[in-house]
Protein backbone atom coordinates (compact mmCIF):
# COMPACT_ATOMS: atom_id res chain seq x y z
CA UNK A 1 0.00 0.00 0.00
CA UNK A 2 1.44 3.28 -0.93
CA UNK A 3 0.36 6.46 0.70
CA UNK A 4 -0.04 10.30 0.07
CA UNK A 5 -0.16 12.56 2.96
CA UNK A 6 -1.47 16.09 2.08
CA UNK A 7 -1.73 18.46 4.87
CA UNK A 8 -2.77 22.17 5.51
CA UNK A 9 -0.53 24.52 6.26
CA UNK A 10 -0.61 25.41 10.48
CA UNK A 11 -2.18 28.60 11.36
CA UNK A 12 -1.54 31.46 9.55
CA UNK A 13 -1.35 35.29 11.44
CA UNK A 14 -3.86 36.29 9.09
CA UNK A 15 -5.93 32.86 9.34
CA UNK A 16 -6.09 34.29 13.50
CA UNK A 17 -7.43 37.65 12.55
CA UNK A 18 -9.59 36.09 9.75
CA UNK A 19 -8.23 37.30 6.93
CA UNK A 20 -8.83 36.26 3.55
CA UNK A 21 -4.82 35.82 2.39
CA UNK A 22 -4.44 33.66 -1.12
CA UNK A 23 -1.14 34.78 -2.23
CA UNK A 24 0.11 37.12 0.40
CA UNK A 25 2.90 35.67 2.09
CA UNK A 26 1.91 35.59 5.77
CA UNK A 27 3.91 33.89 8.25
CA UNK A 28 2.71 30.93 10.83
CA UNK A 29 1.30 32.41 14.35
CA UNK A 30 2.76 30.66 17.17
CA UNK A 31 -0.25 28.68 17.07
CA UNK A 32 0.38 27.46 13.64
CA UNK A 33 3.49 26.45 14.93
CA UNK A 34 2.53 24.29 17.49
CA UNK A 35 0.12 22.92 15.14
CA UNK A 36 2.88 22.01 12.52
CA UNK A 37 5.33 20.34 15.41
CA UNK A 38 2.25 18.32 17.02
CA UNK A 39 1.33 17.06 12.72
CA UNK A 40 4.60 15.62 12.81
CA UNK A 41 4.83 14.06 15.91
CA UNK A 42 1.22 12.21 15.10
CA UNK A 43 2.65 11.52 11.70
CA UNK A 44 5.80 10.36 13.22
CA UNK A 45 3.78 8.04 16.31
CA UNK A 46 2.01 6.58 13.19
CA UNK A 47 5.47 5.05 11.34
CA UNK A 48 5.17 7.46 8.38
CA UNK A 49 8.70 7.84 6.44
CA UNK A 50 8.44 9.61 3.56
CA UNK A 51 10.25 9.94 0.65
CA UNK A 52 9.80 13.18 -0.58
CA UNK A 53 7.98 16.34 -0.09
CA UNK A 54 6.21 18.74 -1.77
CA UNK A 55 4.78 22.75 -1.01
CA UNK A 56 4.00 25.81 -2.36
CA UNK A 57 5.83 29.26 -2.56
CA UNK A 58 4.19 30.61 0.23
CA UNK A 59 6.41 30.54 3.65
CA UNK A 60 3.45 29.07 5.63
CA UNK A 61 3.59 26.34 3.81
CA UNK A 62 7.20 26.14 3.93
CA UNK A 63 7.72 26.32 7.63
CA UNK A 64 5.01 24.03 8.56
CA UNK A 65 6.71 21.72 6.70
CA UNK A 66 10.15 22.15 7.39
CA UNK A 67 8.63 21.82 11.37
CA UNK A 68 6.83 18.76 10.03
CA UNK A 69 9.90 17.11 9.02
CA UNK A 70 11.85 18.21 11.55
CA UNK A 71 9.84 16.39 14.39
CA UNK A 72 9.92 13.56 12.02
CA UNK A 73 13.52 13.31 12.13
CA UNK A 74 13.25 13.39 8.26
CA UNK A 75 14.86 17.43 7.50
CA UNK A 76 17.18 15.92 4.97
CA UNK A 77 14.71 14.02 2.64
CA UNK A 78 14.19 16.06 -0.90
CA UNK A 79 11.60 18.94 -0.98
CA UNK A 80 10.15 20.28 -4.25
CA UNK A 81 8.41 24.10 -3.92
CA UNK A 82 5.89 24.83 -7.14
CA UNK A 83 3.98 27.93 -7.53
CA UNK A 84 1.13 25.63 -8.41
CA UNK A 85 0.40 24.34 -5.23
CA UNK A 86 0.20 28.10 -4.00
CA UNK A 87 -2.94 28.78 -2.27
CA UNK A 88 -6.54 30.08 -4.31
CA UNK A 89 -5.97 33.67 -5.40
CA UNK A 90 -8.86 36.20 -4.06
CA UNK A 91 -8.33 38.89 -6.00
CA UNK A 92 -8.97 42.26 -4.47
CA UNK A 93 -10.36 40.33 -1.07
CA UNK A 94 -6.66 39.71 -0.18
CA UNK A 95 -6.11 41.23 3.51
CA UNK A 96 -9.75 41.75 3.91
CA UNK A 97 -11.72 40.56 7.42
CA UNK A 98 -14.15 37.63 6.29
CA UNK A 99 -16.41 38.77 9.13
CA UNK A 100 -16.81 42.28 7.64
CA UNK A 101 -16.81 41.44 4.17
CA UNK A 102 -19.91 39.62 5.18
CA UNK A 103 -21.34 42.34 6.78
CA UNK A 104 -20.86 44.22 3.70
CA UNK A 105 -21.59 42.23 0.99
CA UNK A 106 -23.61 39.31 2.72
CA UNK A 107 -22.90 35.50 4.03
CA UNK A 108 -24.33 33.97 0.60
CA UNK A 109 -21.85 36.37 -1.39
CA UNK A 110 -19.15 35.49 0.76
CA UNK A 111 -19.99 31.80 0.74
CA UNK A 112 -19.33 31.72 -3.01
CA UNK A 113 -16.44 33.58 -3.08
CA UNK A 114 -15.23 31.35 -0.76
CA UNK A 115 -16.09 27.98 -1.24
CA UNK A 116 -18.04 27.85 -4.63
CA UNK A 117 -16.69 26.30 -7.78
CA UNK A 118 -16.65 29.01 -10.32
CA UNK A 119 -17.27 32.09 -8.66
CA UNK A 120 -13.65 34.27 -8.43
CA UNK A 121 -13.65 37.54 -6.84
CA UNK A 122 -12.63 40.66 -8.20
CA UNK A 123 -9.65 40.65 -9.90
CA UNK A 124 -6.09 42.70 -8.91
CA UNK A 125 -6.00 46.05 -10.90
CA UNK A 126 -2.38 45.15 -13.81
CA UNK A 127 -1.07 47.90 -11.52
CA UNK A 128 -1.52 46.82 -8.12
CA UNK A 129 1.69 46.17 -6.65
CA UNK A 130 0.12 42.63 -5.47
CA UNK A 131 0.37 41.43 -8.71
CA UNK A 132 2.37 38.35 -8.68
CA UNK A 133 4.29 39.45 -11.84
CA UNK A 134 5.86 42.36 -9.17
CA UNK A 135 7.50 39.17 -6.95
CA UNK A 136 10.79 38.12 -7.64
CA UNK A 137 9.65 34.58 -6.51
CA UNK A 138 7.44 34.34 -9.81
CA UNK A 139 9.87 35.74 -12.38
CA UNK A 140 10.56 32.82 -14.06
CA UNK A 141 6.47 32.33 -14.88
CA UNK A 142 4.78 33.04 -17.75
CA UNK A 143 2.86 36.13 -17.13
CA UNK A 144 -0.39 35.29 -18.96
CA UNK A 145 0.02 32.38 -16.08
CA UNK A 146 -0.52 34.57 -13.11
CA UNK A 147 -3.30 35.32 -11.70
CA UNK A 148 -5.35 37.96 -10.58
CA UNK A 149 -7.86 36.64 -8.84
CA UNK A 150 -9.06 32.99 -9.43
CA UNK A 151 -12.52 30.70 -8.79
CA UNK A 152 -11.37 26.90 -7.80
CA UNK A 153 -11.99 25.66 -11.04
CA UNK A 154 -9.24 27.61 -12.06
CA UNK A 155 -7.03 26.82 -9.09
CA UNK A 156 -7.15 22.80 -10.32
CA UNK A 157 -6.74 23.90 -13.40
CA UNK A 158 -3.02 25.36 -12.56
CA UNK A 159 -2.42 22.65 -9.85
CA UNK A 160 -3.93 19.10 -11.22
CA UNK A 161 -1.34 18.96 -13.82
CA UNK A 162 1.63 19.54 -11.08
CA UNK A 163 -0.25 16.53 -9.22
CA UNK A 164 -1.07 14.24 -12.41
CA UNK A 165 2.51 15.17 -13.76
CA UNK A 166 5.09 15.56 -10.55
CA UNK A 167 3.67 14.14 -7.61
CA UNK A 168 1.72 10.76 -8.62
CA UNK A 169 4.29 9.45 -10.72
CA UNK A 170 6.83 9.87 -7.72
CA UNK A 171 4.59 7.14 -5.66
CA UNK A 172 5.97 4.65 -8.61
CA UNK A 173 9.45 4.86 -6.46
CA UNK A 174 8.35 6.12 -2.73
CA UNK A 175 6.02 4.18 -0.28
CA UNK A 176 4.95 7.55 1.21
CA UNK A 177 4.61 11.21 -0.05
CA UNK A 178 4.11 14.38 1.89
CA UNK A 179 2.50 17.39 0.45
CA UNK A 180 1.78 20.82 2.51
CA UNK A 181 -0.39 23.54 0.85
CA UNK A 182 -3.42 25.37 1.21
CA UNK A 183 -6.79 24.95 1.79
CA UNK A 184 -8.04 25.41 -1.84
CA UNK A 185 -4.99 23.90 -3.67
CA UNK A 186 -5.70 20.74 -1.55
CA UNK A 187 -9.49 20.94 -2.12
CA UNK A 188 -8.97 20.84 -5.49
CA UNK A 189 -6.27 17.82 -5.60
CA UNK A 190 -9.22 15.84 -2.96
CA UNK A 191 -12.17 16.99 -5.25
CA UNK A 192 -10.05 14.65 -8.04
CA UNK A 193 -9.60 12.24 -6.23
CA UNK A 194 -12.92 11.08 -4.53
CA UNK A 195 -14.96 12.35 -7.66
CA UNK A 196 -16.60 15.46 -5.67
CA UNK A 197 -19.01 16.99 -7.68
CA UNK A 198 -18.51 21.19 -8.96
CA UNK A 199 -21.55 21.80 -6.12
CA UNK A 200 -20.88 19.24 -2.94
CA UNK A 201 -17.27 20.78 -2.70
CA UNK A 202 -18.39 23.59 -1.74
CA UNK A 203 -19.66 21.57 2.02
CA UNK A 204 -15.63 20.46 1.98
CA UNK A 205 -13.76 22.65 4.83
CA UNK A 206 -9.92 21.68 5.42
CA UNK A 207 -8.55 22.19 8.63
CA UNK A 208 -4.77 23.40 9.47
CA UNK A 209 -2.32 20.75 10.14
CA UNK A 210 -4.12 17.48 10.37
CA UNK A 211 -2.95 14.95 8.33
CA UNK A 212 -5.35 13.61 5.70
CA UNK A 213 -3.96 10.67 4.46
CA UNK A 214 -4.88 8.87 0.94
CA UNK A 215 -3.78 5.38 0.08
CA UNK A 216 -3.02 3.70 -3.53
CA UNK A 217 -2.60 0.41 -4.77
CA UNK A 218 0.21 -0.70 -7.23
CA UNK A 219 -1.46 0.83 -10.03
CA UNK A 220 -1.61 4.23 -8.39
CA UNK A 221 -5.09 4.07 -8.30
CA UNK A 222 -6.91 5.44 -4.76
CA UNK A 223 -8.45 3.02 -2.58
CA UNK A 224 -9.31 4.80 0.66
CA UNK A 225 -8.95 7.93 2.87
CA UNK A 226 -8.92 9.33 6.29
CA UNK A 227 -7.74 11.88 8.86
CA UNK A 228 -5.14 10.75 11.16
CA UNK A 229 -6.30 12.27 14.63
CA UNK A 230 -9.15 12.02 17.22
CA UNK A 231 -12.84 12.74 14.49
CA UNK A 232 -14.10 15.00 16.93
CA UNK A 233 -11.35 17.32 16.83
CA UNK A 234 -11.57 17.05 13.48
CA UNK A 235 -14.69 17.72 13.08
CA UNK A 236 -14.35 20.83 15.30
CA UNK A 237 -11.84 22.10 13.21
CA UNK A 238 -13.49 21.72 10.17
CA UNK A 239 -17.25 23.40 11.41
CA UNK A 240 -15.09 25.83 13.04
CA UNK A 241 -13.41 26.65 8.99
CA UNK A 242 -16.97 26.57 7.84
CA UNK A 243 -17.87 29.95 10.03
CA UNK A 244 -15.62 31.86 9.36
CA UNK A 245 -17.43 33.66 6.57
CA UNK A 246 -20.09 34.37 8.73
CA UNK A 247 -21.40 37.76 10.07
Amino acid sequence: MKRIVLLRHGESQWNRENRFTGWTDVDLSDRGRTEATEAGELLRNEGFRFGKAYTSYLKRAVKTLDLVLGALDQDWIEVAKSWRLNEKHYGALQGLNKRETAEKYGEERVYEWRRSYDVAPEPLAANDPRNPRFDLRYKGIPEAELPLTESLSQTVKRTLPYWQCEILPELVRCDALLVVAHGNSLRGIVKHLKGISDDAIAELNLPTAMPYVFEFDEGLNCVGDYFLGDPGKVAAAMAAVAAQGRK
